[in-house]
């Protein structure tokens, strides 16, 4: 029996991630991503990346792109492997924040028929924690150490699209560590540009 196509995308983003995140993430991350979500979950309902495994697809692309920002640009992080791991894992959040939802079934009559809208995602509003920058600190310093500049670029990933009321917090974070302002860059680069 041959393989799916959902099954070959999950095998191939599971290699890729292994390949680049191996040195510095060790497998029981990587095992606790593969059963929360992070290689099949979309990283929206309906802008970049949403289908399913887009999460994954634009997390590698924002972490390639932070780490070529880095070479291309001088920059210089608390430990080398930073814009990998911030790169990766900025939208942690994401890995519970969407439920699928299928096509709709309509009545015509006494018949039931299935309207194929194709499959969408809807926001799931039963999630425990809430947030986006913090919840994805705060799930990822439940696998891991990190440093306060990781923190500082996951939090505010967002650049200026972070809640007004934190402005004064994110151009604070930006003064002290400049690779905030980079890792909004890497991800506005990946969605926007990319289309990733």
């Amino acid at each position: 029996m041959g393989e799916t196509t959902c099954q070959v995308n999950y095998a191939s983003r599971v290699f890729q991630f292994t390949k680049r995140m191996s040195p510095f993430i060790p497998n029981e991350i990587t095992n606790y991503l593969s059963e929360h979500g992070f290689f099949t979950a979309p990283a929206s309902t309906k802008y970049h990346g949403s289908y399913e495994g887009g999460l994954f697809d634009h997390s590698f692309e924002v972490a390639q792109t932070l780490w070529e920002l880095t070479k291309a640009n001088g920059l210089v992080w608390e430990r080398p492997e930073s814009p990998l791991i911030v790169g990766m894992f900025h939208d942690l959040c994401k890995m519970d924040a969407y439920t699928v939802e299928p096509g709709q079934t309509i009545r015509n009559g006494d018949a039931e028929l299935f309207l194929d809208t194709g499959t969408h995602y809807e926001y799931n509003k039963n999630t425990l924690l809430k947030g986006h920058g913090d919840k994805s600190v705060m799930k990822l310093a439940s696998l891991m150490k990190l440093t306060e500049e990781e923190v500082a670029c996951i939090r505010y990933h967002m650049g200026a699209f972070t809640d007004r009321e934190e402005w004064s917090d994110y151009t604070r974070a930006v003064h002290t560590y400049p690779n905030v302002l980079w890792t909004h860059h890497a991800d506005m680069i990946a969605s926007h540009v990319k289309g990733v």
